[in-house]
């Protein structure tokens, strides 16, 4: 089953260790950085890592227009509320084992290198149509 483990900057409930990344020293990013690649890391040995990226806090929404016009686009919006920070894929064998990856991945270092005990959203990939009864 594959999961998406999205990380958000703004918009989840506070973390433990709730100071901002942009407040951070560089050895203190850094240091989140390389445990996010570690973990990465050992998740592609035991089979369960899919892909993984770090995202710009700069997005712009898209439309279609119509045939023959250019997409609307509306942004961008770096001052959202919700800003997603990244993402993580992984495939494992149950919901069980993503929640205690993704308790794991919240564990990342941050301000002062103590775990930032942040939320992280845990998403299914739909692998059929939901049913709908009425």
């Amino acid at each position: 089953m594959k999961y998406l483990l999205l990380k958000h900057y703004r918009g989840a409930p506070a973390a433990v260790n709730d100071v901002p990344m942009d407040q951070w020293t560089p050895e203190e990013v850094s240091a989140h950085m390389q445990y996010m690649r570690d973990f990465a890391t050992r998740l592609e040995g035991t089979g369960e890592f899919v892909d993984g990226q770090a995202l710009s806090p700069e997005g712009t929404f898209v439309r279609y227009d119509g045939e023959g016009r250019p997409p609307v686009t509306d942004g961008p919006f770096a001052e959202t509320k919700d800003l997603i920070a990244g993402w993580m894929v992984i495939d494992v064998d149950s919901y069980e084992r993503a929640l205690a990856l993704a308790g794991e991945l919240s564990a990342a270092p941050g301000a002062g290198g103590k775990p930032i005990h942040e939320w992280l959203e845990v998403r299914p990939f739909l692998t059929e149509p939901p049913t709908i009864t009425e």
